[in-house]
């Protein structure tokens, strides 16, 4: 398999991710439900104060770090940021929706943070540094805008095994020959599968007292059916290769699909897919 080129990387992530933040915006109740117990292991580990500076990256519609804009108040200051604009006009929404005022929303890249050195008090990346062309680099760049004593805290998930609610499509892909096989130690949203990867990064950039926990989660839909428009929805990549297929090819790939995940369907056809995330933290 040929090695990613970044730059292409870079391209075509950014352009992935200007196309899906509507639905990401669309769907972020069902997401954010899941996600609320990492939302809260990250803002906890960050030890958010009153007057407190706070980063997160790659936020999204920006739940996880409107939850630290409450506690750094009065007199702190949340930086809501993502890599492309559309993300970040989600996140303006919500917070416009939810009445918080103590935030500013920034188009910033993980790899290239636009602030001055030790400038802030915490960071947060729910689910962010796996998915960029250089995590070394973003962790470095964490580092730097970090004021000493200050912490960072990250999700990215475990094991595709761990994980069918997102990996269930990609194999059945393979298996019908529509795809190669993904390489996981690309970026990806399993490149930090294993936790010793996280570490090392982590200690490489300069970070201390390195923490590392596992939460499990649980993705909840009426039906099948909900998920999967959700997953083509949120995934361009998902569409294009579903795209491809003839509709024979459809046909199969979801009986393929509702096989694989028939035992997290209930008696009324409700699904709860299970999904299995790290969290870290660490000191400055």
């Amino acid at each position: 398999m040929a090695a990613t080129d970044p730059e292409e990387y870079r391209r075509t992530s950014r352009e992935h991710w200007a196309r899906a933040a509507a639905a990401w915006g669309t769907h972020r109740d069902v997401i954010q439900t899941a996600a609320q117990p990492v939302s809260h292991w990250l803002v906890d580990a960050i030890e958010p104060q009153p007057g407190h500076r706070v980063l997160e990256l790659a936020a999204g519609p920006g739940d996880t770090g409107f939850l630290a804009a409450e506690l750094i108040a009065p007199g702190g200051t949340l930086i809501s940021s993502d890599a492309v604009e559309e993300m970040v006009a989600q996140a303006r929404a919500r917070a416009a929706e939810l009445g918080i005022e103590n935030v500013e929303f920034r188009t910033i890249d993980a790899e290239w943070i636009d602030l001055p050195t030790a400038d802030l008090d915490g960071v947060i990346a729910r689910w962010g540094y796996m998915l960029v062309a250089d995590p070394a680099t973003a962790l470095g760049e964490t580092r730097r805008v970090l004021r000493p004593g200050g912490r960072v805290a990250l999700a990215a998930w475990a094991h595709p095994d761990d994980n069918p609610w997102a990996s269930a499509p990609t194999r059945e892909l393979v298996a019908l020959g529509a795809i190669e096989q993904p390489d996981l130690d690309a970026p990806n949203m399993f490149a930090f599968r294993d936790p010793q990867r996280i570490a090392t990064l982590l200690e490489d950039a300069g970070f201390t007292e390195i923490a590392i926990e596992q939460i499990p989660i649980v993705f909840q839909y009426p039906s099948l059916d909900d998920w999967w428009d959700t997953q083509l929805d949120i995934s361009t990549s998902l569409v294009r290769a579903v795209g491809a297929l003839t509709p024979a090819q459809r046909d199969d790939l979801r009986d393929a699909i509702d096989a694989r995940l028939a035992r997290y369907v209930t008696a009324d056809g409700a699904v709860a897919l299970p999904g299995l995330t790290h969290v870290a933290a660490a000191g400055a």
